[in-house]
């Protein structure tokens, strides 16, 4: 690893549009900086895509680091971090959607006979029933995490519980839901 002067002045080098310095910064911080983005996004494709993709903002924005107000490392990461955090923001809102439109499919229509129509009805009903049943919050915690996504920490944020208290939590209710709705 190179010192923060010498990186200081690879990232000077790089504003001014030099090819070998960017080659240079990228050899000696795309180690570290992977790092952070698979920290993140927590898969090596997705953090590679980010390590590529915080490259190409280092080499757009490297004019904006002024030298000796941060160190060089730390506005490295912050680039690197931010951006597979944005990362992984979009990949979820994606999910979402494509969790909408899949259930969007799932409303019955015109399409459904009565029969099918009515099963529907009673299986909604049977999960009303069985969620209702669950502790205080727990079926919140349970529609969030398996209909809107969040994370586990996310939601031990929200609930103010330790993070594996909160996969307990979830567990425990997905547990719950099988036993009842096998009643």
């Amino acid at each position: 690893m190179r010192t923060r002067d010498e990186i200081d002045d690879l990232i000077a080098q790089v504003a001014l549009g030099n090819r070998r310095a960017f080659s240079d910064l990228y050899s000696h911080t795309s180690a570290k900086l992977f790092g952070v983005c698979l920290r993140v996004l927590g898969q090596r494709d997705l953090a590679e895509d980010a390590l590529q993709e915080t490259f190409v903002k280092i080499w757009h924005n490297a004019g904006r680091y002024h030298a000796g107000t941060y160190s060089p490392m730390t506005w490295l990461i912050t680039i690197a971090r931010n951006t597979a955090i944005d990362r992984k923001r979009k990949l979820k809102a994606e999910a979402r959607r494509d969790e909408r439109e899949d259930a969007a499919e799932l409303v019955p229509d015109a399409a459904h006979g009565p029969a099918r129509l009515a099963e529907i009805a009673s299986d909604m009903r049977a999960l009303a029933a069985c969620m209702g049943e669950l502790p205080e919050g727990r079926a919140e915690a349970v529609r969030r995490a398996y209909l809107d996504g969040d994370s586990y920490a996310e939601l031990a944020d929200r609930f103010e519980v330790p993070l594996n208290t909160m996969r307990t939590w979830l567990r425990r209710a997905l547990i719950s839901l099988r036993e009842c709705l096998g009643r």
